[in-house]
């Protein structure tokens, strides 16, 4: 689903994730039980505060040990990170 989700966007209303629902094959009458009854409203609510309070706005974002990575990188990039980061934990 994230990965339809990510495309899809932001086509996120209650009838296009439905129908993204039964794309996947998704039991669509748990699933639309689960949206009607804001089932995980308080988990989205709280995943959204910390958003904002990290100032994220772009996806993907990693943190390495604090440091900021926004967008998609490759693999080469991130494990030159990694290992700026490790060298700099063992000094």
């Amino acid at each position: 689903m994230h990965d339809l989700l990510i495309k899809t966007s932001p086509a996120l209303d209650r009838d296009h994730l439905i129908k993204y629902a039964r794309e996947i094959g998704l039991d669509v009458r748990v699933f639309t039980a689960s949206i009607d009854a804001r089932k995980h409203a308080a988990s989205i609510e709280r995943d959204k505060k910390l958003a904002l309070d990290l100032d994220l706005y772009n996806t993907p974002t990693f943190f390495i040990n604090g440091r900021r990575v926004i967008g998609e990188r490759p693999y080469e990039y991130l494990k030159k990170i990694i290992e700026e980061e490790l060298r700099i934990a063992k000094q």
